[in-house]
């Protein structure tokens, strides 16, 4: 893939891809690895958050704590579409929301953390809003891309060699992925900024700083959560992105998945249950890059049975929210 951008350029792609990978990793070993200063390095760092919506943040993964995921397609009245979009996004347990079907529908991705949140937003508060004319449920079965595996990487922005001097040292551990009440408060402070210090980190949990960078280490190590990055796909040339609802032969499920993983275009791969096997999040630079994916990407694959495509009019969240300018 290449990126095409007026404003932004290759070493800013190569920052993206190395937080994607690191997102800890200090700016003085970026430079290093880059080749470039310090002093460059936090400038660009600056300027694609003010610019480019870039926020690095812990997320829990779901999948490996045994926790169900749902997307759900929201079928509702036109002029309350928005406001129903911006309350789902002010909830910690939704991700990647975004209007569609011409902004008569809302996608969301909401992460239930136990039963008793699923229950709350599933069987009473959107069935109670009177606007919401149609819910459709997924679940989530098997991911086979997005994740920890970040979108940046498939646009091979770095060597093989950066990356080895990027990539964080592998970490011992016999622990489960799990978080539990003791963890809260240093995952709380990481989803707000997934590269805090270690004062601050400390002063939110009390903990010593060699207790919390074992702890932190134990965290990523399991798979309990992952260091993410968010930003404005816009900044690298690709402004549309869409989900696509799949439904391909059970037999070709899997391989269908796995192949659908190696496109560039896609960024989320996911079985589903429901009335498609297969959810797909393709982002693309424009409706003909879009029409191409459809018609030779996607459409040469063996097993495919069925896509309904619904393009993102405007994406409303990524993995944090913004409370949009008025």
């Amino acid at each position: 893939m290449e990126m095409e951008s007026h404003t932004f350029d290759k070493l800013d792609l190569q920052l993206l891809a190395a937080l994607e990978l690191e997102g800890r990793a200090p700016f003085s070993r970026i430079a290093a690895v880059l080749g470039v200063s310090d002093q460059t390095i936090a400038r660009r760092y600056r300027r694609l958050c003010a610019e480019g919506g870039l926020r690095v943040v812990a997320v829990r993964d779901a999948q490996r704590l045994g926790q169900d995921q749902w997307m759900l397609r929201l079928r509702c009245a036109p002029d309350s579409v928005e406001a129903i979009a911006e309350a789902l996004a002010k909830r910690p347990d939704t991700a990647w929301i975004g209007l569609a079907s011409g902004g008569t529908e809302v996608v969301c991705m909401t992460r239930p953390r136990s039963p008793d949140d699923h229950d709350d937003l599933l069987l009473g508060k959107l069935p109670r809003t009177p606007s919401i004319m149609e819910i459709r449920a997924h679940q989530l079965l098997h991911r086979f891309y997005g994740g920890p595996n970040g979108w940046l990487g498939k646009f091979a922005a770095l060597t093989d060699d950066q990356i080895a001097a990027l990539r964080p040292e592998p970490t011992d551990t016999t622990g489960p992925a799990r978080i539990g009440p003791e963890d809260e408060p240093l995952v709380a402070a990481l989803e707000r900024d997934g590269r805090a210090g270690y004062p601050e980190l400390q002063r939110a949990t009390g903990r010593s700083e060699s207790a919390v960078k074992r702890r932190l280490a134990g965290l990523i190590a399991s798979g309990a959560m992952y260091i993410d990055t968010e930003y404005h796909s816009e900044i690298l040339g690709y402004p549309l992105a869409a989900c696509l609802w799949i439904t391909a032969a059970p037999a070709a499920l899997h391989s269908v998945g796995q192949a659908l993983a190696t496109h560039d275009e896609v960024a989320f791969a996911s079985a589903t249950a429901g009335s498609s096997n297969i959810v797909v999040t393709a982002v693309v630079r424009d409706t003909a890059g879009l029409y191409t994916y459809l018609s030779e990407g996607l459409g040469r694959l063996e097993g495919v049975q069925h896509v309904e495509t619904t393009p993102f009019l405007r994406r409303v969240k990524q993995l944090t929210y913004t409370k949009p300018a008025r």
